[in-house]
């Protein structure tokens, strides 16, 4: 599997976690939203649970993909505190990036079209309760959940930041 839009997709979410860390001040995020670590914590925790999945694959073992713990206030707070702060999550992920682009390049066809039980859950409501291939999944990471979380850690900036770099440029 061709691994440049999922690489991409990670550079860009780091770069804006940066900027946002660099900021003079954070946004207050609007009632409902996580705060820049709240996020950054959540995509660590779904980075273990997508490299859990590929592994168990190249396995041969049962994998499964559930994102509820990655959505679980406390696992997150637990997180943050583990990982150190913004740079430790950063790094972490960082390295889940590098370790998760690794995997993936070396997969099979045959187990990216590994169907995973599959549960998904958005703001208490259920996205997806299937058998989903792990390249699905995978393209999803890549097309929705990490450019979904830079949108996101983008409107913490002060409305007046202009970010130095953009995706695709």
């Amino acid at each position: 599997m061709d691994t440049t839009a999922l690489s991409a997709a990670y550079d860009d979410l780091l770069e804006t976690a940066r900027t946002v860390s660099a900021a003079d001040y954070e946004r207050t995020p609007p009632p409902g939203e996580w705060n820049a670590d709240q996020i950054l914590a959540h995509l660590v925790l779904l980075n273990a649970a997508t490299i859990s999945a590929a592994c168990s694959v190249t396995s041969g073992a049962v994998a499964t993909y559930d994102n509820r713990l990655a959505q679980d206030t406390w696992t997150i707070d637990r997180t943050m505190s583990l990982a150190g702060g913004s740079d430790g999550m950063r790094s972490q992920i960082r390295r889940q990036a590098d370790a998760l682009c690794a995997i993936v390049s070396t997969l099979s066809d045959t187990e990216l079209a590994t169907p995973i039980p599959t549960l998904l859950i958005s703001n208490d409501a259920l996205l997806v309760d299937d058998r989903v291939p792990l390249a699905v999944l995978i393209d999803g990471l890549a097309g929705n959940e990490l450019p979904g979380h830079a949108d996101q850690l983008r409107t913490l900036l002060p409305a007046d930041h202009v970010m130095l770099s953009s995706p695709g440029l």
